[in-house]
C-alpha cells in the first residue's frame, strides 16, 4: 500500500506539476507583497485541494450520470494527460492548462487569483481530475481511497510549499532551470497518460 500511495503521489504530482507554476504564479503577482503571495498561495492550495477531493468523490458518479465507461475514461484521460506532457516538454505549461496572454492580463487586475486561474485551470485541470476519476472507480477498497485523499492532502501542501517558496525556487533555479525540471516532468506525464490509454485500450479490446 505504500508504494501505491507513492506512485499516486507521483502521478499527480507530475500531472499538476506545481514547479511549472511557479514562473506563471510570480508573473500574475507582480506587485504582491510577500505576505499577499504567501495568502494566494494558501488560499491556491486548499482549493487545489477541495477541488479535487470533490472529483475524486464524485467519480462513480460522473461516469454514471454521463454513461461512460471506466476504459473509455481511461482512453480519454490517457489522451490529456499525454497532450499535457507533450506540452510540458515542448515549454508550454501555461499554454497546456488554458492559461493564455489573455487569462495573464486579466488575473494581474484580480485581487484573487487563487481559484482561477491557479487552482483551476492551471494546476487542478483535466488530466488530475480524469487520472482521480479513474483511481475511484476502478479501487472500491475504501482503504485505498482513503489512501488518496492522504495523498490529494499531501499533494496541497507541496503546492502550498512550493508557491510560497517561489521566488526562492526561481532565484536557484532560474526559468531555465525550472523549464528543464518541467521537461523532465512532461516526460513522466506522457508517459502515465500512455499507460493509460493501454490499460484502457486492453480492457476494452478484451486483450490480455
Amino acid at each position: 500500500m505504500v508504494t501505491t500511495t507513492i506512485s499516486v503521489f507521483a502521478a499527480l504530482f507530475s500531472v499538476l506539476n506545481p514547479l511549472g507554476a511557479v514562473p506563471v504564479f510570480l508573473a500574475m503577482t507582480p506587485t504582491d507583497t510577500k505576505e499577499e503571495r504567501n495568502t494566494t498561495a494558501r488560499s491556491t492550495a486548499i482549493y487545489v485541494v477541495l477541488i479535487l477531493i470533490a472529483f475524486f468523490l464524485a467519480g462513480s458518479a460522473i461516469l454514471g450520470f454521463f454513461g461512460i465507461s471506466l476504459d473509455a475514461m481511461r482512453i480519454a484521460g490517457g489522451l490529456i494527460i499525454l497532450s499535457s506532457g507533450y506540452a510540458l516538454l515542448n515549454g508550454k505549461f501555461a499554454d497546456s492548462r488554458a492559461v493564455n496572454k489573455q487569462v495573464k492580463k486579466e488575473a494581474i487586475e484580480k485581487e484573487d487569483i487563487s481559484f482561477t486561474p491557479m487552482a483551476m485551470p492551471l494546476l487542478a485541470g483535466p488530466g488530475s481530475i480524469s487520472l482521480l476519476i479513474s483511481l475511484y472507480a476502478e479501487n472500491p477498497d475504501w482503504y485505498f481511497r482513503g489512501s488518496v485523499l492522504g495523498v490529494i492532502v499531501a499533494i496541497g501542501l507541496t503546492v502550498y510549499i512550493i508557491l510560497r517558496l517561489a521566488p526562492a525556487l526561481l532565484n536557484l533555479l532560474g526559468v531555465a532551470g525550472l523549464k528543464a525540471v518541467s521537461r523532465i516532468m512532461g516526460f513522466l506525464t506522457m508517459a502515465i497518460g500512455i499507460q493509460y490509454i493501454m490499460a484502457g485500450l486492453t480492457k476494452m479490446l478484451g486483450i490480455g
